[in-house]
């Protein structure tokens, strides 16, 4: 089913169509979905309660409309570039199956850390593939990934842990910016200490950046 819109007016026509037909609007575009359970109602609203449900017990993984569905015509095209921050190094391609199955090894690593369902997840990383992978794996096993910028102090950070209850932190031992070695997993440590959560069974996993340390 191709959902691509290809004027300004067929886009005025969709539009309005999911204003004035919102449940039959959007059952069509969720059908394009691979759906592990169909939802009993698109959609049911009182916005005097205010009570909004969509796709009523319905039950997907969207992990599997992004791999699963497409790996048979997609597994070898190109997933992600990465330019390194040296000039000099290789940029890194990942194709779709390479993705998929580092997602799958990173999920089954999570999962080994007692991370589960409706467990909080925040990746405090550089800009790598290893940041789009955790949150891809989080999504995989449901649970909950909040990206915070790499860049925040450790009060920030620990104010986040905090405000969520996250079961772990996700980052690297080191980022760089320019020729700068930003030692990022020494801010994370800071605020695991400030929010105590060493002592509360929640854990943090460092992934190593090539010739970065944790002593910046």
């Amino acid at each position: 089913m191709n959902q691509k819109i290809q004027s300004l007016s067929g886009y005025l026509h969709e539009y309005q169509k999911s204003i004035h037909q919102p449940e039959k609007f959007w059952s069509r575009i969720a059908s394009s979905f691979y759906w592990r359970k169909p939802w009993d109602r698109v959609l049911s609203w009182n916005f005097k309660g205010p009570d909004i449900k969509w796709f009523e017990n319905a039950k997907l993984n969207i992990t599997e409309n992004i791999f699963e569905k497409h790996l048979f015509t997609h597994g070898d095209k190109t997933a992600i570039i990465w330019e390194p921050n040296d000039p000099n190094e290789e940029a890194i391609h990942l194709s779709y199956r390479e993705l998929f199955e580092k997602t799958c090894q990173f999920s089954n690593a999570l999962q080994a850390e007692g991370v589960k369902k409706g467990d909080r997840v925040i990746i405090y990383m550089p800009m790598i593939p290893e940041a789009a992978i955790a949150m891809l794996a989080c999504a995989r096993i449901g649970a909950v990934h909040s990206v915070v910028f790499a860049g925040f102090s450790s009060s920030a950070l620990a104010d986040r842990i905090e405000d969520c209850q996250a079961k772990m932190v996700l980052t690297s031992d080191g980022n760089f910016r320019g020729v700068k070695n930003i030692a990022v997993k020494a801010v994370v440590d800071e605020a695991l200490e400030k929010n105590e959560l060493c002592g509360n069974g929640n854990c943090m996993s460092a992934y190593k950046s090539r010739g970065a340390n944790e002593n910046g």
